[in-house]
């Protein structure tokens, strides 16, 4: 089990990033074992048909037997969204002994399999020239496999995150880790926190925030809570995001400016006029704003994209159809009164 001791200061100063780094070498494991999760199994077969340039052996060998990873190649985030390739930069300078290490250990109680002897070798350049030769498969293996599906990647991972400030702002820690993932748990004394992550392999550790607060981020590959591999690490947790059920589902016919079909306008027989009334996208978007929602979260249930889902709501808000709150960094919108009547059809004259 590992654990970590926060304080005040460390839960006022927790924050979220996304890393297209972390989610390229997650989506290794699927790749690896389809029977991680079945819901990634479209993209898996969409991937498979388009990798034989690369080194698959090599890149297969990344993931050890029981499905761990090297810890260097997963860097922790600069920032809120980082650029691949300044991730990989980072991975790039990765001393030699790191390198060797973190291999061993993914892979033990295992020898390292022969795509990677190299990091065996005495001297640091063999291990220098392999850790060069997996960035650049690396490098090569995102813009196939996973640069292609970035949009959509990243806005399930925006969605988790409003949902998370969300549940922080409303019942603090023990709400923001109580559905993140049964493998976490939270107990507080009212001054400080702990936050255990069971079941990790090894010998687990407990280490103390000291105001170095705590980095969330959410990861679509991920199947489990991965924190750092020692207490010397700033406090940082990678967990499964919600919504990764909705990624892969096939998007709208009418195309991303007009909207996906994510259910009708309203489910109800104001439906069609309500369509000829608004139009298609922004009744869509009116049926959906039964409960309070920010835009990231529209737009993922939509799949299409902030802007075009902000274009409609300007217009709805305008209309008297939806009210708007801030909510922390977000702003929540949610149907008017008159814009219940319209979505519900209630008190609508017959026609």
């Amino acid at each position: 089990m590992i654990s970590f001791e926060l304080g005040v200061e460390d839960l006022a100063d927790t924050r979220f990033a996304v890393s297209p780094l972390a989610e390229t070498v997650l989506s290794l494991r699927v790749l690896r074992d389809p029977g991680v999760s079945a819901l990634h199994l479209p993209w898996r077969r969409s991937v498979l048909g388009r990798l034989g340039g690369l080194d698959t052996g090599l890149l297969m060998s990344l993931v050890a037997d029981r499905l761990t990873l090297p810890d260097f190649l997963t860097p922790r985030p600069a920032g809120f969204e980082p650029a691949f390739g300044a991730e990989l930069a980072v991975v790039r300078r990765t001393p030699p002994e790191v390198v060797r290490r973190d291999l061993s250990a993914a892979h033990a109680p295992d020898r390292l399999p022969a795509a990677l002897r190299a990091a065996y070798a005495a001297g640091d350049a063999p291990v220098a020239a392999l850790r060069d030769e997996i960035c650049e498969l690396l490098q090569r293996y995102w813009e196939i496999a996973v640069r292609p599906v970035w949009p959509q990647v990243r806005l399930v991972a925006e969605a988790d995150m409003t949902y998370r400030a969300r549940q922080l702002a409303r019942g603090g820690a023990r709400l923001l880790f109580a559905d993140m993932h049964p493998r976490l748990s939270w107990e507080d004394d009212g001054a400080r926190g702990v936050l255990r992550v069971h079941g990790t392999l090894g010998d687990g550790y407990h280490a103390q925030a000291c105001g170095r607060g705590l980095l969330l981020v959410p990861s679509v590959f991920a199947h489990k809570p991965a924190p750092p591999v020692g207490p010397q690490e700033p406090p940082s947790l990678l967990y499964p995001s919600r919504g990764v059920a909705t990624l892969w589902a096939a998007g709208p016919a009418s195309g991303p400016t007009s909207g996906p079909a994510a259910g009708s306008a309203a489910g109800s027989a104001a439906g069609p006029a309500l369509v000829r009334l608004l139009g298609a996208p922004r009744a869509r978007l009116l049926g959906l704003l039964a409960e309070p929602l920010a835009t990231v979260e529209l737009a993922r249930r939509l799949r299409v994209t902030p802007s075009a889902v902000s274009q409609h709501l300007q217009v709805l808000y305008g209309a008297g159809l939806a009210t708007r709150a801030r909510h922390g960094r977000q702003v929540l919108y949610r149907r008017s009164p008159l814009g219940d009547r319209l979505a519900t059809g209630d008190d609508l004259p017959d026609r």
